[in-house]
């Protein structure tokens, strides 16, 4: 008899053997059952190193008690009691379970007589589910076997049918989107293994067996799908299985941390066009993830549907006749002759448009959806050139609801892509600029749903301008074309933008559309980035820069259209792109530009005098009288009053009119309009490392800064405002934080704390893996009166403070600042003057030393 030891070794000696085997093959369904078989001789000679009686039985459960077992799974153990078990039994029991972990055996495990099994299972459909999964490892078969069928015997499988997709209902919400993240579990997401585990539960509860075989030869799915199936769970369980070994730990994320690795581990290279990279070896190892995802979410409903079938009877239930090709039975669309596609291939795109139209039909039968999935390669290019083709699909979009839900079901059947070529080349496809978090196809659908959400009263809440004006705007199928198309270049290797509009312009101008409708299609594509790039990069507020972004959407109808679509596409990049602060600039921006559009002599001198006029009727509602303003107004210059909007210079006069010739630093902060964080004015006399040690103090506290206008009165004083971000999970209340900031950063800049470096090199483990590449250049403005430094690189903490020191130890002002954080990547602009950027030397030097001081690598 080997001692624990011994077995221990052992078992460590063959599991790594198994891994190296795997790293060979990598084939996964005998590594899950060969690890799953090596598990179960261990465990077998444990157990019978205590000599229990055959009447004690020790079974696996859940997904080991299936045969497959992943490298750092749960060994899922039941041990199942007689009736009456002895006070020494369990001693013995506690000795065995101790003995598992002392060999490194991860255990779960539950000791249960068949009774307690029984009474668990009904109360809890996880217990029913691991009974189904159970197999004996030791002890009496028969007792086992009897031990089944009562389990058998005491499941409804019509109960437990409803309470798992009861079940799967609740985990797709938990993982919405998930599926097309960049970073997806390849267990709990739609389309993972957790649906594929959900037809082996249904089936076995109903005694089908688990092997798609199984059900293949039960006629519920056809050679192909079942090939395909089979081919898709490989690709699951093959990645799960490398995923684990890589994290050395249970892991079912695809995180960034692996991506490359794996990307390597499976033989994927990088795909490269004209000397640039198109497709990362990363990309095309997520590509095929996404594709067995794909195959899972579009076969796994047709199981589903037919189990139900076997189950449920729908005798008597309304049948709804649409025409002579579709019907609606039992609240599902069908095809009344399932070789319809074949015949009639305009009969695909009509399935669609009558789901949209009909509100009685909830989803597609599951035999038209086979039909549907097998007729896909009608979609040919005799298709696509057919007029009447492409006036049904124009019709999806005039629709008044359910064009998103259409076209994710479009899309996820394969119809959308073979539909738009180009469209099915970004299916899949990743985005490793750190702020996208979907695929390309997932975020441009994301993008549709949002602009439609527009329309919907129950949001109207949400952005009720951009609800006011999707309801006014004539033809809004032009905006959700516009929202399809506008990523649609991605991958291309060049400029997406012109690419997307070449691709775009190609495309409508084949289908039944007018050619304003048309040509504003291919203009937004073309800009889609443009109206954010704006409101980030450059002062909303200053009338020249509302002037050349007036010239370029020339209308309103233009710049409302380019609007809609900016505040859609932001919103569908990732959660922590959108926030109220670029709301508000885009907003701004907008509401000005209008106001351009519509003033034919409008002069930066009027502009001025509005300003001005709105700033005196803010003050005269705080009850200053009508002359109150002019102590401060005189020491200002006019390119305050133009970089500033009316609402802050009404409260920069109001909380500093008594303190215009202060000895002390005056720091005053109020909840910022946009709902989010603090506006924070600073007004202290002048000094060269102002604004790198306020840069500093919100870099401490943990604030991020979006935006900062730096201005200097007439007498020397530094007028600053800046708009910081406080992080959730603070825990402390805004009026808190305001005091907090208006003492401390008043008493930092008054001790004028000497600056130091920032040693801070930490980044996330996503530039790790993907990094930003760190981008520094300085260039004369427009103007020929400041120059304007653009900064692109990983954000992380100590940056801005970084950049604002070596701006100081050269002696350069910054006349204002633009933060833009992009999730992982930052892109920031300055407006500078200082003598030394007169000589070019000099500004490639301080190019040199910003890149220096901001590449995490260097």
């Amino acid at each position: 008899m080997r001692s624990v030891t011994a077995i221990r070794t052992a078992y460590a000696s063959a599991k790594a053997e198994l891994k190296t085997q795997f790293a060979i093959a990598a084939q996964a369904a005998p590594l899950l059952n060969e690890l799953a078989a090596l598990t179960d001789t261990t465990l077998a000679e444990l157990w019978n190193r205590h000599e229990f009686t055959n009447e004690v039985l020790l079974a696996a459960v859940g997904g080991y008690g299936r045969g497959e077992l992943y490298p750092h799974s749960d060994i899922d153990l039941l041990i199942l009691l007689p009736d009456q078990p002895s006070a020494a039994l369990l001693e013995k029991l506690e000795i065995f379970v101790g003995e598992l972990w002392d060999i490194g055996l991860e255990v779960g495990h539950s000791v249960r007589t068949i009774a307690d099994c029984l009474n668990e299972a009904e109360r809890d459909i996880t217990v029913q589910t691991a009974l189904l999964e159970t197999r004996v490892l030791v002890g009496d078969e028969q007792r086992f076997a009897d031990f089944m069928d009562t389990v058998h015997r005491h499941i409804d499988p019509k109960e437990f049918f409803d309470a798992k997709l009861i079940e799967q209902q609740a985990r797709y919400a938990k993982f919405q989107n998930a599926t097309y993240k960049l970073e997806p579990n390849i267990k709990e997401a739609p389309g993972g293994l957790r649906d594929l585990h959900l037809i082996g539960w249904i089936a076995a509860s109903q005694r089908l067996g688990r092997d798609w075989h199984a059900l293949a030869a039960l006629g519920m799915l056809t050679v192909e799908e079942n090939e395909k199936l089979c081919e898709a769970e490989r690709v699951l369980r093959t990645y799960r299985i490398a995923l684990h070994w890589r994290a050395k730990r249970r892991e079912d994320r695809i995180l960034f941390d692996y991506q490359n690795a794996l990307a390597k581990e499976f033989d994927f290279d990088d795909i490269s066009t004209a000397g640039r990279i198109t497709q990362r070896a990363s990309e095309a190892f997520m590509a095929e993830y996404y594709l067995a995802a794909r195959i899972v979410t579009q076969l796994v409903p047709l199981l589903v549907q037919a189990l139900r079938a076997r189950l449920f009877s729908y005798i008597g239930y309304e049948t709804i006749r649409i025409d002579d090709d579709f019907l609606i039975r039992n609240d599902l669309l069908e095809i009344s002759d399932l070789t319809l596609f074949e015949r009639k291939p305009a009969s695909i795109l009509a399935l669609f448009l009558h789901l949209e139209q009909r509100r009685e039909a909830r989803d597609i039968a599951p035999e038209t959806l086979r039909a549907l999935w097998h007729a896909r390669n009608k979609i040919d290019d005799d298709f696509l050139a057919n007029e009447h083709h492409r006036q049904l699909f124009i019709a999806l979009f005039r629709e008044p609801r359910g064009l998103t839900r259409i076209l994710r079901r479009m899309n996820q059947y394969g119809v959308l892509g073979r539909y738009i070529p180009e469209f099915g080349d970004i299916v899949g496809r990743m985005q490793h600029d750190l702020f996208h978090v979907y695929t390309v196809d997932e975020h441009t659908l994301m993008v549709l749903r949002n602009v439609r959400r527009f329309a919907v009263n129950a949001f109207t809440h949400e952005y009720p301008l951009c609800s006011r004006l999707l309801e006014e705007f004539e033809r809004p199928e032009v905006l959700y074309l516009a929202a399809l198309f506008h990523d649609i270049g991605k991958g291309r290797g060049g400029d997406h933008s012109q690419l997307g509009a070449e691709i775009t312009r190609h495309w409508v101008n084949q289908h039944p559309l007018p050619q304003d409708d048309r040509d504003l299609i291919v203009w937004l594509v073309t800009h889609h980035l443009t109206m954010s790039s704006v409101a980030q990069k450059q002062d909303v507020y200053d009338p020249e820069v509302i002037a050349e972004f007036a010239a370029l959407v020339k209308d309103q109808r233009h710049l409302i259209a380019l609007y809609l679509l900016t505040v859609a596409d932001i919103r569908g990049t990732s959660p922590k792109v959108w926030n109220g602060w670029k709301a508000k600039l885009l907003e701004d921006l907008f509401k000005g530009t209008v106001r351009y559009l519509n003033s034919q002599n409008i002069t930066a001198h009027s502009w001025l005098n509005d300003r001005q006029d709105e700033a005196l009727r803010l003050l005269r509602l705080y009850g200053f009288r009508e002359d109150a303003h002019q102590p401060f107004w005189q020491l200002l210059d006019t390119v305050y009053f133009l970089r500033h909007d009316a609402r802050d210079i009404a409260w920069h006069t109001r909380v500093l009119l008594g303190h215009i010739d202060s000895d002390k630093p005056i720091v005053k902060a109020k909840l910022s309009e946009s709902g989010e964080g603090l506006q924070v004015v600073v007004y202290t006399l002048d000094q060269p490392d102002l604004f790198a040690q306020i840069c500093s103090f919100f870099e401490r506290a943990g604030y991020s800064i979006f935006d900062a206008h730096i201005h200097t009165t007439k007498h020397g004083y530094a007028l600053d405002t800046f708009y910081v971000y406080i992080p959730d999970g603070l825990g402390t209340s805004y009026r808190d934080l305001i005091n907090y900031v208006e003492y401390e950063l008043a008493d930092c800049i008054a001790k004028k704390q000497p600056l130091q470096a920032s040693n801070s090199r930490r980044i996330s483990r996503q530039q790790k893996h993907f990094p930003v590449r760190t981008h520094v250049q300085i260039r004369e403005d427009e103007r020929g009166k400041f120059y304007i430094l653009s900064v692109a690189a990983g954000d992380r903490p100590g940056l801005l403070s970084t950049i604002a020191r070596i701006l100081a130890s050269n002696r350069i002002e910054i006349q204002s600042a633009k933060i833009m954080t992009l999730g992982e990547r930052a892109e920031d602009h300055f407006l500078i003057k200082g003598n030394v950027l007169g000589d070019e030397r000099s500004r490639l030097q301080i190019e040199n030393d910003l890149l220096q001081a901001l590449n995490p690598t260097a």
